[in-house]
């Protein structure tokens, strides 16, 4: 069975190197025969002024439905994003305000505290780019950006992470340490399709 994969990358300036390690994983994955959908933060046109849900919460712009309907016809994800003050950018996190909602990701049960995870039986892999070295962020900081997208975000719509990788420090990268990076997404492509 051909694995349908949907890579977002969520970082807003197009040629980032967050696209450059998409492009790599893309093309390990089609390489073994996966087919992919992809979307890129810096092509999506969408409000990012929310100010909460509810029955009065604004309609989903177009970009945002072609999200969802790329998470939906997935079976596996990739997301890639830059990690600023400890979280993915601020236009990445209104894409997940705005359209990873209740009766889309997840339901919450009429009574107490329990809720559907809709996405269950999908699996995602994740890369995001750091100019704070991994293992000072893990030491430090108990990386939050990586815990918040597997356990928060993914895992509480029922998406399990596969992989998840943190490449950095980018400022102090040498062309030959990004190279590397960039043979690790391709790697993790290939082992996605």
């Amino acid at each position: 069975m051909t694995r349908k994969i949907f890579i977002w990358v969520a970082h807003p300036k197009a040629g980032s190197l967050c696209a450059a390690l998409a492009d790599a994983y893309q093309q390990g994955a089609e390489g073994k025969g996966a087919e992919v959908r992809r979307m890129d933060l810096a092509d999506m046109r969408f409000d990012e002024a929310f100010e909460g849900y509810g029955p009065d919460a604004p309609e989903l712009e177009p970009d945002l439905l072609a999200w969802q309907e790329g998470v939906a016809w997935a079976d596996h994800l990739l997301i890639v994003h830059p990690y600023w003050w400890g979280a993915m950018p601020t236009r990445a996190k209104a894409v997940l305000d705005r359209a990873l909602t209740s009766g889309f990701g997840f339901k919450y049960h009429r009574r107490g505290m329990g809720w559907d995870k809709l996405l269950t039986g999908r699996t995602a892999d994740a890369v995001i780019t750091s100019d704070t070295p991994p293992l000072l962020d893990t030491l430090l900081y108990r990386k939050p950006g990586r815990r918040v997208l597997k356990n928060q975000v993914l895992g509480f719509c029922g998406i399990r992470m596969r992989r998840l990788k943190q490449f950095g420090s980018v400022k102090l990268a040498a062309p030959e340490k990004i190279a590397r990076w960039l043979d690790s997404a391709h790697a993790m492509g290939r082992s996605a399709a």
